[in-house]
């Protein structure tokens, strides 16, 4: 049988399963199969970066675009200016707020170029990376979702702990929040997931701005 159609079906088995009593794990499959499905996004979302060894807390907004599997934008209007382009290439990581006068440019699929995709790592084979420990119902402002707690099986992951938030209704992400060794917690909040929808062609192209300087960061392997 045709991938697709097997995802189809998978898909269409889990959401006709009673959103209420599903464990988990149910819901964590739910949402591979939803992501599964989805080719273009426009995801408008809201970001809090919490430090405990600073004791600072940093908010941003923004939105992404995105076409799989390689090309995303994602460009923030809080703080103005800064923006993270994949060509499909390379990642061009360009924060003026922060470090003016510069961009980051690193090879698409190394390790640490700084990809936004906060669904594809961790909705792309889930279980070879994370176990699932724990979950349930919660309301996010007024939507009803389901939790995933996930712990990294490898010592080596940048995240101590990762829960996401499914939405029950149509079982994308409405959340996701990380926690790395240090206690660092950054949290993801969707407003708005536009799936499949128009994505435009220029948000894939990065154009370096006259007087920047261009620093290469890791390497493919």
């Amino acid at each position: 049988m045709h991938s697709r159609t097997l995802i189809a079906l998978a898909a269409a088995a889990l959401a006709a399963a009673p959103v209420a009593a599903q464990t988990p794990d149910a819901t964590l499959d739910r949402a591979v199969a939803a992501y599964a499905t989805v080719k273009t996004a426009r995801i408008s979302f809201q970001q809090t970066i919490d430090n405990p060894l600073t004791g600072t807390s940093v908010k941003s907004h923004g939105e992404l675009q995105q076409r799989r599997p390689s090309r995303f934008e994602v460009k923030f209007t809080e703080p103005a200016g800064d923006r993270i382009v994949s060509d499909g290439e390379f990642v061009w990581v360009y924060l003026p707020s922060t470090n003016p006068g510069q961009v980051i440019r690193a090879k698409a699929d190394a390790e640490g170029s700084g990809a936004p995709d906060f669904a594809a790592q961790f909705l792309e084979s889930p279980r070879d990376n994370y176990t699932v420990t724990g979950g349930g119902a919660a309301t996010i402002d007024g939507s009803a979702t389901h939790s995933v707690i996930m712990k990294p099986r490898s010592a080596s992951s940048p995240f101590a702990r990762v829960t996401l938030w499914v939405n029950d209704s149509d079982a994308l992400l409405r959340r996701v929040e990380t926690v790395d060794g240090s206690g660092v917690t950054r949290q993801i909040t969707v407003t708005r997931f536009s799936r499949n929808a128009p994505v435009d062609a220029s948000a894939f192209v990065f154009h370096v701005p006259a007087g920047v300087k261009v620093f290469d960061g890791p390497s493919g392997s």
